[in-house]
């Protein structure tokens, strides 16, 4: 098939903790890179969907090949996936790529690995559609906050004796097994940690509502009275409470790590990494999977049973929960996050006003190419014609196809390139 790299016309999804309008980034680069889309100034705009998932199938911008979405392309091309990534994932394109603008938290959740997926499948399909296994990667696009994995002891362990209401729920006898647990003692420290975090999640509802209302009431109290809130993380739980009044996942951030991520800094979420992100824009790249345990902070089906089953109840400082990128020996302005699954790779490529012409180089797996800044004219021998590339522009590559961009602005350009590179 002659024609291999072509723009995409992407699925946005509202939803209902994204943000407002001209406030997501979700809208920005639809309004500068889409014409098909109309964007509403009073709709949050929570997720732009690259890729060929049957809820957001991307369509194909070229008139050529009228009304044909990317997923059917591949089905009638699957050559065009490269043969490594054609063979290991049955002809389909193993990644969802996305951008994400979070106002509001979204869910406590974690995702099974391959193991526990193909059972909850076979038992709940209904709430768990298929088998496979769901990591996922977030580069940070703004300031992007979220919570990821559980804190070290002595961090949970402050708050037990700073936080009343949240020690009443755990129950002294396990808070105190707990604070004995001794650094030299992983398993310990691990097992006493999952008896205290089940016993949260798990809290008989009128309990755990009773005591986060009176928790909300000292804390703003104390707020009120200019006192020094951090010992109780009061600002952040004012934050979710206001959000998610009465939920049990306020409680949460008193367990897992919070984390701040500059623009460029990544987290990957393995499986039964507990998480939730709160607040910011960032890309995503996940697995094709739509398997998600939730416990809170949503109002989704939450399976508190399975979630606390399946967590990881490895201490560790947020710092560790960063993930870095690596600098390409190939190529210095390409920055790769490859995370331990065979699934997805993202590259950031960052290109500066000082180069004027640039190769987006062939690789064997297929890609999606978003456009964050600048603007060029990019050629390829695969495309119909030249296409104008400016923010917001989203481009599907086949394996083994090159571009290059002819760029024409000040302050060079800023692309994400998703791909499998096996």
């Amino acid at each position: 098939f002659p024609l291999a790299v072509f723009p995409l016309s992407c699925v946005v999804q509202n939803y209902a903790w994204g943000k407002v309008g001209s406030e997501s980034e979700v809208a920005k680069l639809v309004a500068s890179g889409d014409p098909l889309i109309q964007i509403q100034p009073d709709q949050p705009y929570a997720e732009l969907w690259m890729g060929t998932h049957p809820r957001g199938d991307a369509l194909i911008r070229d008139n050529r090949i009228p009304q044909k979405t990317l997923g059917q392309w591949i089905a009638d091309n699957p050559a065009c996936l490269g043969a490594k990534v054609k063979d290991a994932f049955q002809g389909h394109l193993p990644f969802l790529f996305k951008v994400l603008s979070v106002n509001t938290a979204l869910s406590v959740q974690a995702h099974p690995n391959k193991e526990l997926a193909a059972k909850l499948h076979a038992q709940f399909p209904e709430h768990y559609p298929d088998a496979n296994h769901k990591p996922e990667m977030a580069i940070a696009l703004t300031c992007f906050e979220g919570l990821c994995g559980f804190r070290p002891v002595e961090e949970i362990v402050s708050f037990l004796q700073n936080v009343p209401e949240l020690r009443a729920l755990i129950g002294e006898v396990a808070a105190e097994q707990l604070e004995r647990s001794g650094s030299d003692d992983p398993r310990g420290v691990s097992a006493a940690l999952r008896v205290c975090f089940t016993r949260l999640m798990k809290s008989e509802k009128k309990f755990f509502v009773d005591q986060l209302n009176m928790l909300v009431k000292r804390i703003s109290q104390e707020a009120a009275e200019g006192k020094d809130t951090s010992g109780s993380n009061g600002d952040l739980l004012l934050r979710l409470h206001s959000q998610y009044p009465g939920d049990i996942g306020c409680f949460t951030i008193y367990f897992l790590n919070l984390v701040r991520l500059e623009p460029g800094e990544a987290m990957f979420l393995g499986a039964n990494e507990p998480h939730a992100y709160l607040h910011g824009d960032c890309v995503e790249i996940m697995a094709c999977s739509d398997n998600t345990v939730r416990a809170g902070l949503t109002p989704k089906f939450i399976d508190v049973l399975t979630l606390c089953e399946m967590l990881n109840y490895t201490p560790a400082p947020s710092s560790s929960k960063i993930f870095p990128a690596a600098q390409s020996q190939l190529d210095p302005h390409v920055y790769l996050y490859d995370p331990p699954v065979p699934d997805f790779t993202i590259m950031r490529i960052e290109i500066p006003a000082s180069i004027k012409l640039y190769l987006v180089s062939a690789m064997d797996s297929a890609s999606i190419l978003l456009v964050i800044q600048g603007t060029a004219v990019g050629t390829s021998t695969a495309a119909a014609s030249e296409m104008s590339l400016h923010r917001g522009s989203v481009l599907f590559i086949s394996a083994n196809e090159s571009i290059s961009l002819h760029l024409s602005s000040s302050d060079g350009m800023l692309l994400f390139r998703a791909c499998c590179l096996l």
